[in-house]
This record gives structure tokens, C-alpha cells and sequence, in this order.
């Protein structure tokens, strides 16, 4: 019953992270179009899907490295 119940909380989590990350993320993405900082926000969401998601993990380190090469220019 215990590992039924640690194991339904991590599944509550990730799906509450993942919620939470999606609804940021999107709002970034509708910024591009509408007025607000949405190269801010949309690396946030993607930071809050990070926690849980390695395909965010990922893109992140990508954006990452594009932007400090951005940066060296």
C-alpha cells in the first residue's frame, strides 16, 4: 500500500509540473504575438518542464549555448 501511494505522488507531481510548465510555456509562445516578454517566459516554462522532462532538459541546453554564442559575437 505505501509503494502504491509514493508511487501515485510522483506520478500527482510530474503531472502537476507538467501542467504548470505547458501553461507557462504556451503563455510565452502567445506573447511572441501579443505584447509581453516572451523570451523570458518561455525559457522559464521550459525550465519548470525541466525539473521532470528530459526532452525539456535538452532543448533548454540548446537555447542555452545558442544564446552564449549569440553573445560572443
Amino acid at each position: 500500500m505505501n509503494q502504491f501511494l509514493l508511487k501515485s505522488m510522483k506520478q500527482a507531481r510530474k503531472l502537476i509540473i507538467g501542467v504548470i510548465g505547458f501553461t507557462v510555456l504556451l503563455i510565452g509562445i502567445a506573447m511572441i504575438v501579443l505584447p509581453g516578454p516572451a523570451v523570458v517566459i518561455i525559457p522559464v516554462g521550459l525550465g519548470i518542464l525541466a525539473t521532470e522532462f528530459v526532452w525539456a532538459r535538452n532543448l533548454l541546453k540548446k537555447i542555452r549555448t545558442k544564446f552564449k554564442k549569440q553573445q560572443n559575437l
